[in-house]
């Protein structure tokens, strides 16, 4: 499985258009996801104390675009090297790849903790 993070309004509308295209893939031209263990460290170097947001669990396989491992897309957040691999989403994201979704949620000082394992 792989992540992505994401806003509850973005992801209730992409359940009412079919399928999930994040702001990144019109900008960069991929869907930025994460392992399980990249998760916390992406979370709070890029969404520290927000509470509006949703975990996306994915499975790869049927995302209906093309998965690719890549370096970070840009400065690695703390925790993450620039040998650490990231799944990128080359297009739109079916809805039916997404197998979950969990409320993520910081704890009281505004940190993420690791999603529980699958």
């Amino acid at each position: 499985m792989i992540y992505h993070i994401t806003s509850r309004a973005e992801w209730e509308a992409a359940r009412a258009r079919g399928e999930y295209v994040a702001p990144s893939l019109a900008g960069e031209g991929f869907i930025h996801c994460s392992t399980a263990g990249q998760v916390p460290h992406v979370a709070n170097a890029f969404y520290r104390g927000r509470t509006d947001l949703v975990l996306l669990v994915i499975d790869e396989t049927a995302t209906g675009s093309e998965v690719r491992w890549e370096p970070p897309a840009g400065p690695p957040a703390a925790g993450i090297s620039e040998a650490d691999l990231f799944p990128h989403i080359y297009g739109p994201i079916d809805l039916q790849a997404v197998i979950r979704t969990l409320d993520f949620q910081p704890d009281s000082a505004g940190t993420f903790a690791p999603p529980p394992v699958e």
